[in-house]
């Protein structure tokens, strides 16, 4: 039988760490190093209709860096320091303290992240070289009114790993384009709960809203497939003994400068100034450790 997923609450997240806490099974990273409580698969639909940005209340959510984040993948960067520019650090220790990133030859020297994320999505590599750019696809079709069942971006490319920093996490973007509704169906295969997963979960509507806006539709809702969930072994007290004690604020909402129009004005002027976060309250925030 047919079950539509309920929209998206904050308390969901927080049940969603609750049974990783609870029912996780402990799993070593290999690549960190640095054990986790680990569950398989999770959905979540977000509602974008209304303009609700599922940013988390229970403790500040730095939501800005995150649309910084993403107007980079959008871009192509492949530098830490041009995601540095535009006010977001989360590719430093990556670019330049990941052991195997540093001794991996095709890394051309300090804040190169090689071809990861939006590489992939602006500068595919065809079998012949040919650069194929898959977000201009997508973005020309669906301002066109064109849903060819592939309006996909994805970022997954297993013959370039070695000459990424990381691979990606939120690697895939389905949109579905019915009657002028936009929606959008993210694929993510790794969820670092308390830190990345977070800033995921409002890229993912950004994403959507984004495209909407500049392709003249209307977005619809959000489908986020989260596969391995998990909480590092040095975030489980903080998550379990503060995070989860505090009662979540209402879901804000975010106003989009109207003047983004085109795909270019997102490759050229914008910046997070163009986001404004309407009804904002959250609790003190919580420092929890990254695992490099």
């Amino acid at each position: 039988m047919f079950q539509q997923l309920k929209y998206f609450e904050e308390q969901d997240y927080l049940d969603l760490n609750r049974h990783v806490i609870e029912d996780g099974i402990w799993i070593k990273n290999k690549r960190t190093g640095v054990r986790c409580k680990t569950i398989d698969r999770c959905m979540f639909l977000y509602d974008a209709s209304q303009g609700h940005l599922p940013v988390v209340t229970t403790r500040y959510g730095p939501y800005k860096t995150a649309i910084a984040e993403m107007l980079g993948y959008l871009r192509g960067y492949n530098s830490a320091a041009q995601f540095r520019a535009i006010g977001c650090k989360t590719w430093d220790a990556n670019a330049n303290k990941t052991k195997a990133w540093l001794a991996n030859p095709h890394r051309k020297g300090e804040d190169d992240m090689g071809r990861p994320y939006g590489s992939q999505g602006r500068d595919w590599r065809g079998p012949e070289g040919q650069s194929i750019d898959q977000l201009r696809k997508v973005y020309e079709n669906l301002k066109n009114g064109i849903d060819d069942r592939g309006e996909i971006v994805t970022y997954w490319n297993p013959g370039e790993f070695d000459r990424s920093c990381l691979r990606p996490c939120m690697h895939t973007f389905n949109f579905t384009l019915i009657d002028g509704e936009l929606s959008l169906n993210c694929f993510q295969r790794s969820n670092d709960l308390p830190l990345g997963t977070v800033a995921n979960m409002v890229q993912a509507v950004i994403f959507l809203q984004l495209m909407a806006q500049i392709t003249g539709n209307k977005p619809k809702d959000v489908l986020h497939v989260l596969v391995n969930c998990h909480i590092y072994e040095n975030q489980l007290d903080l998550m379990r003994d503060v995070q989860l004690e505090r009662k979540p604020f209402p879901m804000p909402k975010i106003k989009i400068n109207p003047n983004i129009k085109t795909l270019e004005d997102l490759e050229t002027w914008v910046t997070t100034d163009d986001f404004e976060l309407v009804g904002y309250e959250h609790h003190e925030q919580i420092h929890y450790p990254f695992s490099e």
